[in-house]
């Protein structure tokens, strides 16, 4: 076997890949054997003798189907597990995400009028004391507290109507009770 580095060296640098990647024709060794410069490699490359090898498939397939399995949760047991719970999922992410989805709903139910400023804030500052645990909790705070806000209105409402209601038939009853007193009788006379 004949001795072709040369002209796997100028091939490499006419394909632009390495050596590895430079098939040479066995049957056509003596034309390549002849070549010993970069134009007569390229008339070799387009003769179809010298041919630059396609990369090797490193296939993800199996990968894949793996990867699949352990979003289902296969594979994720104690027996695979290597780092402490923090640092597979440290608490601090977990709290910023809650902290961020509850002030993202809170900032929205604001914009649309469903709260005030001051139900904001308090919400606000109870979602930073670790009051709500998830948004359907603090959702349910929120229709609970508005009830209540509207039913302490209502009675208040209430109260007051029965205040003015009874304010004025109080003077009514003054006003009534006003003419009929009479002037005082005359004392009458000592014998």
């Amino acid at each position: 076997m004949v001795s072709l580095k040369l002209q796997k060296r100028l091939a490499a640098s006419v394909l632009g890949c390495g050596k590895r990647k430079v098939w040479l024709d066995p049957n056509e060794a003596g034309d390549i054997l002849m070549a010993n410069s970069r134009a007569t490699i390229r008339r070799l490359v387009n003769d179809g003798y010298v041919i630059k090898k396609p990369p090797v498939v490193h296939s993800r397939a199996r990968v894949r189907i793996t990867e699949a399995a352990k979003r289902k949760g296969r594979h994720m047991g104690h027996g695979k597990r290597k780092g402490t719970r923090d640092a597979r999922m440290p608490q601090k992410i977990i709290w910023m995400r809650r902290m961020r989805v509850l002030r993202h709903m809170l900032r929205k139910y604001r914009d649309q009028k469903k709260i005030d400023r001051h139900m904001y804030h308090e919400l606000y500052v109870r979602c930073k004391g670790n009051v709500f645990k998830n948004k359907r909790v603090l959702m349910e705070h929120i229709h609970q507290a508005k009830l209540e806000k509207t039913r302490d209105e209502t009675i208040a409402a209430q109260y007051e109507a029965r205040r003015l209601k009874n304010k004025a038939m109080r003077e009514r009853k003054g006003a009534d009770a006003a003419p009929t007193t009479t002037a005082p009788e005359p004392a009458a006379k000592k014998s």
